[in-house]
Parts: structure tokens; C-alpha cells; sequence
């Protein structure tokens, strides 16, 4: 599945409307995380500093091969042992079994034609008591992201997440471009 409006900037660009250690703190990501999942992780902006993070093991996941193997690249640069870079197609899945997740970032990537599914699929992933992490741009102009056509706002966002049945943890800023909530499963 691509993301409709998903291509990215170079990736000088892109790090700089993020700040990744403290949007990972912010939503709840915990070192003692066995198993992190970045479905859609693109340059690895969020999975490479989940790994250097958590003592388990980081999946990050990406349909463009050009993405993961950037991820991979850094992986080696890095020497990071703890991060498995996959592509695949996540409206198949994500390879990996049932409830076997403690923490699953969506973000950027819940404007899909399909975030049923992406929800669907981090929800079968999960654990019980396992985090879903959600991030989007906020709901204003900013200097990339969605258009506003298909730009979820906030509420919208939350909808999708508690349709999926999952319960949500208060919406937080995550500036300069971003809002987020963490979710837990009903």
C-alpha cells in the first residue's frame, strides 16, 4: 500500500520538522520495550532512535525499498543489532504474529485511503497492554505533509483510533508541525 501524498523530501528536510527522542518520550515508548513496530518508517527518523532507545527489538516497516534500504544502511553505519528492517506491503501484514508487540508507531500515515487496516493490523500486533503511538500533521499549513483535502484533524484522527477499539491517552502537542496520542487497546 502506498500512501497517497507519501513521497518524500530529501532527508535533510524531513529531520528537520521532527525531534525524535522527545516525540518517542512524549507518546510513551518505554526502554523496556521487547518488541517496537514503525509501520510506514520511511528514512527510519523514529525506529533508528527506538533502537538506540529500547533493549528489545525495533521492526521498522516500509512498502518503498528505496526507504528500507536507507534504514539498513544506517542500521550497519550505526551498529545497531536490535533494528530488522523490512519492506512489505502492511494492507497484507506485517509478517509478524499475533499480540507479539509492546509499542506500534503510525506515524504520518493515518491519511491512507485505508487506515482501517493499518489500525486493523497494529491492533492484531499488539500486546494487551501494548501502546499504540500515533502522530499527524497538524490540522494548518505547514511546509510539507498531506494536502488539507485528505489532512486528518485531530478529532478525526481520534475517531479512526477508537473505531479500531482502542482507547486514547490525552491529545498532546508535538511541535513544530505535529500533534500525537498514545492508545491502549479496549
Amino acid at each position: 500500500m502506498k500512501i497517497r501524498e507519501s513521497g518524500m523530501p530529501a532527508e535533510n528536510v524531513w529531520r528537520g520538522f521532527f525531534s525524535p527522542e522527545q516525540t518517542l518520550t512524549a507518546l510513551g515508548l518505554s526502554e523496556v520495550c521487547e518488541t517496537v513496530v514503525d509501520i510506514g518508517c520511511g528514512y527510519g527518523t523514529f525506529s533508528i532512535p527506538a533502537a538506540r532507545f529500547v533493549h528489545g527489538t525495533v521492526h521498522a516497516i516500509d512498502i518503498d525499498h528505496e526507504m528500507i534500504a536507507a534504514v539498513k544502511a544506517k542500521t550497519r553505519d550505526d551498529q545497531l543489532s536490535n533494528l530488522v528492517a523490512s519492506r512489505r506491503d502492511v494492507e497484507a501484514g506485517t509478517g509478524l504474529g499475533d499480540a507479539t508487540a509492546d509499542y506500534v508507531m503510525l506515524f504520518n500515515i493515518l491519511h491512507t485511503e485505508h487506515p482501517q487496516l493499518l489500525l486493523r493490523e497494529a491492533r492484531r500486533i499488539l500486546k494487551s497492554d501494548g501502546l499504540l503511538a500515533v502522530m499527524h500533521w497538524n490540522y494548518r499549513a505547514t511546509p510539507r505533509g498531506p494536502s488539507m483535502g485528505i489532512r486528518l484533524r485531530p478529532e478525526q484522527c481520534r475517531a479512526l483510533v477508537s473505531e479500531a477499539r482502542f482507547t486514547q491517552a490525552s491529545l498532546i502537542e508535538l511541535p513544530p508541525h505535529h500533534y500525537g496520542f498514545a492508545a491502549k487497546r479496549v
